[in-house]
């Protein structure tokens, strides 16, 4: 199976108009994959427990337990399979091809039975309005390896820089994880103080969920690869609660702006690629609305920010010897 071939500074192009039907069939797809992960994983703080994460292939649930050891899932967007592995060294596997998510439902659920995983989920999608049940859904059925291999680069290149800015903090920050809910890679950083309760609510999410996610100030970013309504890839970044001087902080690079429809601050994920230094454009957005949340919010800068360079360079040099 070829390869996107790029090079190691390029970043790829991603039109919602070319890929939106794929991206509708495997956002569902991810969210079956993540609503086992949700069953088989004890709950952590803010949901930590349900989203996936970026590896060298594609998305993975990381390791799950079952009743015999540990297994795994893995959306392979080289090779274009979904894998389940297990702790007894047996594997299963099912193409990604254009194929119904009743279809894909079914027979993932197949394998994890040969597997003797035993398993069910509420078989919904969350976080939409009108959804199909999986089992039922006839309609979302493309595959594009192309475009999936694309939009898999663009995280791949993505979580870097959002690691990298994940380092700058010693105070509570989440994981570099990608919920399927929205289907957003997204990294949050904390004040470490207490949030208003959140008012919000999302189709198919409990209220208590969405109250406990946001149970504490954040400052959050992501990346988001649009919708009909907004028909483009965004990074976004936004503050709970936000100060009213939030919206009005000076922010980098010239391409940001905030949105008062979305209430955060978004860059088009064009703006980023097209520029002479994507992975330094990424970060200046990343860490200017961060400063935007922690200053119009009076966070304690000096206590929750760090600099480990100094390490880095004593271990790096520790390592050479």
């Amino acid at each position: 199976m070829q390869q996107t071939t790029l090079s190691s500074g390029q970043w790829p192009v991603i039109r919602y108009s070319d890929w939106k039907d794929t991206l509708a069939t495997v956002h569902l797809w991810t969210q079956i994959v993540g609503k086992i992960r949700l069953r088989q994983m004890p709950w952590l703080n803010h949901s930590w427990h349900v989203t996936l994460y970026v590896n060298p292939y594609g998305l993975s649930t990381g390791s799950m337990p079952y009743r015999h050891g540990i297994f795994q899932i893995d959306f392979d967007f080289i090779h274009h399979q979904l894998i389940i592995t297990t702790s007894s060294g047996e594997k299963e596997a099912l193409g990604l091809r254009p194929r119904t998510v009743a279809d894909f439902y079914a027979s993932l659920f197949d394998k994890l039975k040969a597997l003797q995983i035993d398993v069910t989920i509420y078989p919904v999608p969350s976080e939409m309005a009108d959804a199909i049940p999986f089992t039922k859904d006839q309609l979302h059925q493309s595959y594009d390896q192309h475009q999936m291999e694309n939009f898999w680069q663009a995280l791949v290149r993505i979580h870097n820089v959002f690691t990298r800015f994940r380092a700058g903090f010693t105070g509570k920050s989440s994981p570099v994880h990608f919920f399927w809910g929205a289907f957003d890679l997204a990294v949050t950083r904390f004040s470490g103080r207490d949030a208003p309760e959140h008012q919000g609510q999302m189709p198919n999410m409990p209220t208590v969920v969405m109250q406990e996610a946001y149970s504490k100030e954040v400052s959050s970013c992501g990346f988001w690869p649009g919708n009909d309504q907004f028909p483009e890839a965004y990074f976004y970044a936004y503050a709970y609660p936000a100060a009213p001087e939030f919206a009005t902080q000076p922010v980098q690079p010239a391409a940001a702006f905030y949105s008062q429809e979305m209430g955060e601050f978004l860059l088009p994920y064009a703006a980023a690629q097209q520029s002479d230094d994507p992975e330094g454009t990424l970060m200046a957005f990343l860490q200017s609305t961060y400063e935007a949340a922690a200053n119009s919010g009076k966070w304690d800068r000096k206590a929750l920010e760090c600099d480990h360079s100094d390490l880095e360079a004593a271990y790096g040099c520790y390592k050479t010897r």
